[in-house]
């Protein structure tokens, strides 16, 4: 899990979730780099779509944009095991 820097929390807050008490959201990194289908929960990116780590960290955040893009990442979570 990654704690998101404030800047961010306070852009999330401002927008309406995806779901009960989650957004997804698209993170793009400083060297350009964007990863989708990130899952983001009371400040913290706790899911990425088809990854099973966060490859990034919360210093390399240069944009966090709302995009609602669902996946059923419950159900991933229970098929990996």
């Amino acid at each position: 899990m990654i704690k998101l820097p404030a800047r961010w929390l306070v852009k999330l807050a401002a927008m309406p979730e995806t779901g009960m008490g989650y957004q997804v959201v698209s993170i793009v990194l400083e060297d350009g780099s964007r990863y989708d289908q990130a899952v983001v929960i009371e400040g913290l990116v706790t899911e990425l779509r088809g990854s099973e780590t966060l490859p990034f960290t919360s210093e390399q955040i240069a944009d966090v944009i709302l995009t609602h893009e669902k996946w059923d990442f419950n159900a991933e979570r229970r098929n990996a095991k």
